[in-house]
């Protein structure tokens, strides 16, 4: 998959979850963010029938650095935004993600 310049948001997910509706409020809300910051998004089938569903931001030149699990539980896809969008703004801080500094005044805007 090509890269974007800004990174890509991975989802590792089970290959076949237990719950539907977790993966696709984590799906929806990872892909909301995605095309709001310019991101690739890539979903990562994992084996495991009942691991948590993870998201990581990965900048292209460093080891993903990851932002969110779910946890086992289910959340809405606005509490999963607010999740992903609190995580990449610290992450603007951060000087190898230069690419989310130019972000950062749209991930404020959307508290």
């Amino acid at each position: 998959m090509n890269r974007v310049k800004n990174g890509t948001l991975l989802v590792y997910a089970p290959e076949k979850p237990p719950r539907k509706t977790k993966l696709i409020a984590v799906t929806t809300a990872a892909e909301k963010m995605a095309r709001l910051l310019n991101l690739n998004i890539e979903i990562v089938k994992q084996p495991q029938r009942t691991s948590p569903i993870y998201v990581y931001y990965e900048n292209g030149k460093d080891e993903p650095v990851p932002i969110y699990c779910d946890r086992g539980k289910l959340h809405d896809t606005k509490e999963v935004c607010g999740a992903l969008r609190n995580m990449l703004f610290v992450l603007s801080f951060h000087p190898k993600n230069s690419a989310l500094r130019n972000w950062r005044h749209t991930l404020m805007t959307l508290s």
